[in-house]
């Protein structure tokens, strides 16, 4: 083994865990429940009706709006808008006293975002200024004045309301709400403050290929995190126990550094976002943070652009969207916004998912995942896409995560700025979707994963750039690759296709054309970056070029057949390397070719280079994950077939059976096996370290539950 290299873990590294027997109280509630009051709340609300239905729901976590544009307690901070209904009355402190006596962990919410003309009158200072110059209105209300995040307000003012509301409440954390700013702000104190860190004048854009906007999100990252450590030392002093907990960070590691508890605000779906869009948020922080605990608010209401804020969703809708967050390692945490009831709908079907959540909260309190595949994501890409063909690069990640989905394969994600020993060694495969710009360090990371066993499936530009964004004259990975870069890139290809090739010494088609045997050739990616192979590769893939697609008479390839590979497959020692010139996945996405798919698919397992840890087959689209707890582990089976799926909401649940094997850690028996949601004791079958069963029926959610010794 190379000096500083490390193993891919086995698969039986996962036999033995023991329980965390972490009682903080950042890792001791399961199931949150946020109600956020609007202004004239106090008095016209419940807070009692509140307190009996957290009891009812088993709800061990709270989130209560405390102060910042709007005091709900009787704050002395002068300037501190106390609510003009809140009389002599405290309804933060109500429910907190209410909240206590039940044991339930408590956060107090804070939105440090706008603020009212008194505010600007005493300190215009403290207001968020235009590129033009002028003080910034609140865009959704005039009588409001936008703050600025990363000035005075924040730092003097905020401190203030913080330290009060800790002092007298001794809440368990803060947690703040629209913090972090809305955009480039030009007030006095950000020109100066940047002046001084860069020697440069704040950007007049937000253009992230200029290299003055690239010096400014450096700079407001850090001073966020400053006013992050602040708070949380302010808190901190008062509670020893206590943290400040963003809402949102600009950088995942950070994140994960900084905190002890994290909440990810992705509350619902919009447009046509995916339903597993809520999953793959969970998996990225997971990828920064490790197992700390993880929640993730979810909406009962629509989350469209125009913020029906008192909405409801439909129940299939908000199942299917906890379904994929809890299924991905994430705690639930439903948000109310105002105290007053307008739509009763939605009580009773939280009720449900808290219901089966806290009658199975041992089974999901999680240790470890077990997948063994990592899908690698970027947060230094966004150095990187100023050509034609590098528009809408994040879509080359959410094909792959698609074709992840419909394969029913457990995965990961990763973050390329954790490219190092431990972070690595659960995987034996990582997949790289045009992950273009990595460092020298980053390459060798990669290097030394594949010399110890691990396998790489890449696509496109990766590593054809550093970490700053530029261009190098070879992909960083060519060794890898065994390609060299060919000094362009070409597309659109209009009316191009692949060719797929029996190999001439075998007459066998390759385990990538699985189900693709009959089909001679299927379409083309749409960009495809020129490499020249460096040695001799198997061709299962080739490229038929561009040909004209009008007059129909005209419709016939000028190059029925050429020698250039458009999918590199090698092995190396225990791994191996598979390399897509063209842009499959993001092509995937666009098109939704079922072939792209299979062809991503078929890779993904080839290159696995071993058998999956769970096979799920059936109908339906289902997105699996599996978890090793303490002393059992757990199956996901989260059912997004629907014709919905690609554009919400739900209307209802489309139910889907599945024939499922499982492998068992080494080292260990199964004393029972449960269908953890419907409450059912399945049939199965132990065979050769497996345990094979049937799910009748998976509406939104199953869970196998199995229990080892």
């Amino acid at each position: 083994m190379v000096a500083g290299a490390y193993a891919i873990a086995e698969p039986s590294v996962f036999a033995n865990f023991s329980s965390p027997g972490d009682e903080t109280w950042f890792n001791r509630p399961m199931r949150w429940a946020q109600l956020t009051l609007v202004e004239n709340d106090p008095g016209r609300f419940d807070p009692d009706f509140w307190l009996n239905y957290f009891k009812r729901i088993h709800a061990d976590g709270t989130t209560l709006s405390a102060g910042g544009v709007v005091a709900y307690y009787p704050t002395d901070v002068p300037l501190h808008h106390r609510s003009d209904w809140l009389g002599n009355s405290d309804p933060f402190g109500y429910l907190v006293d209410g909240c206590r006596k039940m044991n339930m962990s408590i956060i107090a919410r804070t939105d440090p975002h706008a603020a009212r003309q008194n505010v600007y009158d005493a300190h215009p200072d403290w207001i968020a200024v235009t590129v033009n110059g002028e003080k910034r209105r609140h865009w959704a209300n005039k009588d409001l004045w936008v703050t600025c995040a990363l000035g005075p307000y924040n730092f003097e003012f905020m401190t203030l309301v913080h330290k009060e509301i800790m002092e007298r409440y001794q809440p368990d954390g803060i947690f703040s709400n629209r913090w972090a700013g809305h955009g480039i702000c030009y007030c006095e104190h950000c020109k100066k403050n940047f002046k001084e860190f860069s020697g440069l004048d704040l950007p007049k854009s937000s253009d992230q290929f200029d290299t003055t906007y690239q010096k400014y999100s450096e700079w407001s990252t850090n001073r966020l995190k400053e006013l992050w450590v602040l708070w949380d030392g302010v808190i901190r002093k008062e509670k020893s126990s206590s943290r400040f907990i963003p809402n949102g960070f600009p950088d995942k590691v950070i994140t994960g550094q900084l905190s002890d508890i994290v909440f990810t605000d992705h509350q619902a779906r919009s447009g046509a976002t995916l339903p597993w869009s809520n999953g793959k948020g969970a998996k990225e922080l997971r990828a920064s943070i490790g197992m700390k605990p993880l929640g993730g608010i979810f909406s009962v209401g629509f989350e469209e652009q125009y913020r029906w804020k008192d909405s409801v969703q439909s129940e299939a809708e908000i199942r299917v969207w906890v379904a994929e967050g809890t299924a991905n390692g994430m705690r639930p945490w439903f948000t109310k916004f105002s105290g007053v009831l307008y739509d009763r709908r939605w009580l009773d079907i939280v009720d449900k998912i808290y219901q089966v959540h806290y009658r199975n909260e041992s089974y999901l309190r999680n240790t470890a995942p077990m997948a063994r595949v990592g899908m690698v994501f970027s947060e230094q890409n966004r150095n990187y896409g100023g050509e034609a063909w590098q528009q809408r690069s994040g879509d080359h990640v959410l094909g792959m995560y698609h074709a992840l989905i419909e394969d029913r394969m457990p995965f990961e994600m990763v973050n390329d700025r954790l490219l190092d020993t431990e972070h690595l060694k659960p995987f034996k495969l990582l997949v790289l979707p045009n992950i273009a710009a990595l460092s020298m360090e980053q390459c060798d990371q990669l290097r030394k994963y594949v010399e110890v066993g691990g396998s790489i499936v890449a696509t496109f530009e990766t590593s054809l750039y550093d970490d700053a964004g530029r261009r190098r004259n070879d992909f960083g990975l060519a060794d890898l690759f065994g390609v060299s870069y060919d000094k362009s890139v070409e597309g659109p290809m209009q009316n191009s296709y692949l060719r797929l090739k029996k190999d001439s010494a075998t007459n066998q088609f390759h385990p990538v054309l699985k189900d693709l045997e009959d089909a001679y050739r299927i379409i083309n990616t749409i960009n495809m970056v020129k490499v020249i192979p460096r040695s001799s590769f198997p061709g299962p893939v080739t490229l038929i070029p561009t040909y004209p697609d009008l007059p129909m008479e005209d419709v016939y390839p000028r190059v029925p057949e050429t020698d250039i590979r458009e999918l590199y497959l090698r092995d190396t020692g225990k791994g191996r390397i598979a390399y897509f010139p063209g842009d499959i996945d993001r092509t995937f996405w666009q098109i939704m070719s079922a072939d792209h798919g299979k062809l991503l698919r078929n890779t993904i397992r080839w290159a696995l280079k071993e058998e999956p840890i769970i096979e799920v087959k059936g109908q339906g689209v289902v997105d699996v994950t599996v978890w090793r707890q303490a002393n059992s582990m757990t199956v996901h089976l989260v059912n997004l077939t629907n014709p919905m799926m690609m554009k919400g909401p739900f209307r209802e649940l489309i139910p889907v059976a599945a024939q499922v094997s499982i492998k068992i850690p080494q080292g260990t028996i199964v004393n029972g096996v449960s269908l953890l949601v419907s409450g059912q004791k399945p049939d199965f079958k132990n065979n050769e370290g497996k345990i094979i069963l049937t799910v009748p029926q998976i509406y939104d959610h199953e869970i196998i539950g199995i229990d080892l010794i």
